[in-house]
């Protein structure tokens, strides 16, 4: 199972901007977890300006990107996904690198329900 990614951006942007967003972490995971390219579940949340704060040294183009994932990645493949993210919003969109926050979060197995309503250590997945 591909991990679920939420993000959080200042309202405002263009189709195209938020799609390169979406597309630029979906594929830095893929390359990194070695997960298949149909395995994409991502919320992109926009909110006002004023709902969102960030440091003074930000910029408009702040970016919390939050990734639930099965817990047991080592620290060298974490460090691969954050550098693959950032340099794929660098890219394009055009997001520096001090502009995106990534959040790990690792809840265990028995607290993931997938496919049937089966706890996500008792699922065999294919890849």
């Amino acid at each position: 199972m591909c991990p679920v990614v939420k993000i959080d951006i200042i309202e405002g942007k263009s189709t195209e901007y938020k799609n390169a967003v979406l597309d630029g972490v979906h594929q830095a995971i893929i390359k990194t977890f070695n997960v298949p390219e149909s395995e994409l579940l991502q919320r992109l949340y926009e909110l006002p300006f004023n709902n969102f704060e960030y440091p003074k040294d930000r910029t408009v183009n702040a970016t919390i990107i939050e990734i639930t994932m099965f817990p047991g990645k080592s620290l060298k493949i974490k460090r691969e996904l954050y550098q693959r993210i950032v340099n794929n919003l660098k890219k394009n969109p055009g997001i520096d690198g001090s502009d995106v926050m990534i959040i790990l979060l690792e809840p265990p197995l028995e607290n993931w329900s997938v496919r049937g309503g089966k706890p996500a250590g008792e699922v065999d997945f294919d890849f």
